[in-house]
């Protein structure tokens, strides 16, 4: 159960490039442990993976020009650390959830999802904060489509891992 959390996690949480190709499964992760790596390892490894799907994807969903590309894509780089810090937490807590999700109180379970909620605040003001600086760097249609598609990848990577995770008991 926690392998597959974690592969659902690593995938899912670097609002990976699941738009395009199909949702790897499990089978990865179980591989790679044989070669005794790291949970950690895995995860980044996934990550930077998917990270530079995910750059190939928004780079093809936006239409900029080379003096565009040179001012937004050093900020939209900027943009992923800052969001890495937030999957991070999000990673760290349904690491611990995958360890306890059967035996919750009530008190934990509602801490759990309150958590989740504030996680989902911080990336909306992330997104909000981000929206205004890419407005300085390209077209406001342009800023907006890039938040678009990042919404778009994080909610199909969110959809993918919410079907990994089982609900509270």
């Amino acid at each position: 159960m926690k392998t597959q959390l974690l592969a659902a996690v690593a995938l899912a949480t670097t609002i990976s490039a699941w738009a395009a190709d199909p949702a790897p499964t499990a089978q990865p992760i179980a591989h790679t442990n044989a070669q005794g790596l790291t949970e950690e390892q895995v995860i980044e490894s996934f990550r930077a993976d998917l990270m530079s799907k995910r750059a190939d994807i928004m780079a093809k969903g936006l239409t900029l020009s080379a003096d565009q590309a040179a001012k937004f894509w050093p900020q939209f780089e900027q943009y992923q650390k800052e969001q890495d810090a937030i999957v991070d937490e999000q990673i760290n807590a349904i690491q611990a959830y995958a360890d306890n999700y059967k035996e919750l109180d009530d008190e934990e379970a509602l801490a759990y999802v309150k958590a989740t909620l504030a996680r989902d605040q911080k990336m909306l003001e992330l997104r909000k904060k981000w929206l205004e600086k890419f407005q300085k760097a390209v077209p406001a249609k342009v800023a907006a489509r890039a938040i678009q598609l990042d919404r778009r990848l994080s909610n199909v990577a969110q959809i993918q891992l919410s079907q990994q995770i089982p609900l509270v008991k």
